[in-house]
């Protein structure tokens, strides 16, 4: 149930979103209009994207300043190159650690992720810290069980405005 005096901060898996949305439609986020139908006319009190740098970062620092211009925090990690060429580049533990940190002060997380790594960090703030726990992903892509530990899940294909096509 929605309250305009709930307290919510949005934790953002940019690169899942990212990429989920070039995969599934061949399309980007308007990350404004995702944050305004999420909010819902409640009290944000934190939006917090995760990205990582990558290698070639053609257009990443303009995708970056416009992220932050809609009011996203970003948290930026380079690019992990391991001898032999393995890459690594999640936010996961980094994301969880922030929600928990916050949710002291907070009434509503949402989380943008479709990424099931995160159903232990959804039944922890339910759970352990009582807290309402809100995932917004697209539906075919997002994970069945995290849908189901949600208190609501936000199938993110059914909100237009959100999906800009290329």
């Amino acid at each position: 149930m929605i309250h305009k005096s709930q307290r919510v901060g949005v934790f953002i898996d940019i690169q899942n979103l990212y990429h989920s949305a070039k995969h599934l439609y061949g399309a980007r986020v308007n990350y404004r209009e995702l944050l305004k139908e999420l909010v819902s006319g409640r009290q944000l009190i934190r939006a917090i994207g995760y990205v990582v740098k990558s290698e070639a970062a053609l257009g990443e620092a303009a995708f970056f300043e416009a992220l932050t211009k809609t009011g996203i925090e970003l948290r930026i990690k380079d690019l992990q190159i391991f001898p032999g060429g393995l890459k690594k580049a999640d936010w996961d533990v980094g994301m969880a650690v922030d929600a928990i940190r916050m949710a002291s002060f907070l009434d509503v997380i949402v989380l943008i992720t479709g990424d099931g790594d995160f159903l232990p960090l959804v039944e922890y703030l339910k759970w352990g810290l009582g807290r309402e726990v809100e995932v917004a992903a697209f539906g075919r892509s997002a994970s069945a069980k995290l849908k189901e530990a949600a208190d609501v899940f936000i199938d993110m294909e059914k909100i237009p405005k959100v999906i800009l096509k290329k």
